[in-house]
């Protein structure tokens, strides 16, 4: 297992083997980076390799690319060389979102040459970025796919994802030092950045989105023992849930589909009726709460309701409250005829 040690935090993330940094280099047509040192126990005797990728403005794909490909053993002691210069390019030993080659046993990773069409596989069918091609990441934005199938635009704009957040670390047009040194600074930053989400994305999947698989398959299989219709699941211990549900009741060919999910709030030492989406990505409900019941409180709602021990119920009926497991399934039940 790999180990990260960064200011005191040590943790452990699948076989992924550790970094060092370089000095930080530069020349007029040659940028070499130091990125931030993630482990301090990488073996002194590893080869010294180089990887390259292109300077000028940066993207969030070539940085995480080479924040990934520094994880590996056979690159954890590389250092970083920034540049379009084909003849320094073809010496290095790793090449990232430049030179027009994907060549894997070589080590060629972009994917802006024409005819390229690689893709993850295993019914993805996203085309691959730089980062992509070496651990299949961050991959339709860069290659400028829409997320949805409509050519209508979008009602709000996401500002704030990792490929945004990455671009706004090139160097302003406002700032009077536009030098490679500088540039060079901003590409670690980046680096420093996307790396750091990715791991902790790592973590976040193995240590608690896919041990929930096995809870939320279980609760599955006693959902007709929570109520006859088969709509209703009670979570034994809540999780990272909703997208296993998606998964699972495909894969498990579920009829009728799971309408609410009761969980236990444990701060509040109340239960939840939660209304399960339409889609993954839906704000929709198969089935709400209903809508006399929306926006009302308390005493309020368990008039409304005719349940005792009510706590909410939200405006769009995607989540109630009660204060015991009874209430909740009282409340599912009576929702599911409604």
């Amino acid at each position: 297992m790999w180990a990260i040690t960064r200011g005191g935090f040590n943790q452990k993330i699948f076989n992924l083997p550790k970094t060092l940094s370089r000095p930080l280099m530069a020349t007029s047509n040659l940028i070499r980076v130091s990125s931030p040192s993630y482990s301090t126990s990488s073996p002194n005797h590893a080869p010294f390799k180089r990887v390259g990728t292109h300077n000028g403005s940066f993207h969030c794909d070539e940085a995480l690319g080479c924040f990934m490909i520094r994880l590996t053993d056979k690159f954890s002691n590389s250092e970083i060389i920034r540049t379009r210069d084909p003849k320094v390019l073809e010496g290095l030993d790793a090449v990232l979102d430049v030179g027009g080659v994907y060549d894997p046993n070589h080590d060629r990773y972009d994917h802006h040459q024409k005819g390229f069409e690689e893709v993850f596989g295993h019914g993805f069918n996203t085309k691959l970025s730089s980062a992509g091609l070496v651990y299949k990441a961050i991959d339709a934005i860069d290659n400028g796919i829409n997320q949805f199938d409509t050519d209508k635009p979008p009602k709000y704009v996401n500002n704030t994802h990792i490929s945004s957040r990455v671009g706004r670390l090139n160097l302003d047009w406002t700032d009077p030092d536009q030098s490679p040194e500088k540039e060079n600074e901003a590409f670690q930053r980046a680096m420093a950045l996307a790396g750091s989400e990715f791991l902790e994305s790592v973590r976040f999947h193995a240590r608690s989105w896919l041990p929930a698989r096995s809870i939320v398959m279980e609760c599955i299989a006693e959902r007709f023992d929570i109520d006859p219709s088969g709509e209703i699941m009670v979570l034994k211990r809540f999780c990272p849930w909703k997208l296993h549900l998606f998964e699972l009741e495909a894969e498990l060919k579920v009829e009728p589909l799971i309408k609410y999910v009761l969980y236990g709030d444990e701060r509040g030492k109340q239960w939840r009726v939660q209304a399960v989406a339409a889609s993954p990505d839906s704000f929709e409900s198969r089935k709400p709460l209903p809508a006399q019941w929306r926006g009302l409180r308390d005493d309020e709602l368990s008039k409304e309701t005719r349940i005792s021990g009510c706590v909410f119920v939200h405006m769009s009926g995607f989540i109630g409250g009660n204060q015991t497991y009874e209430g909740a399934l009282v409340m599912a039940r009576t929702a599911l005829k409604m």
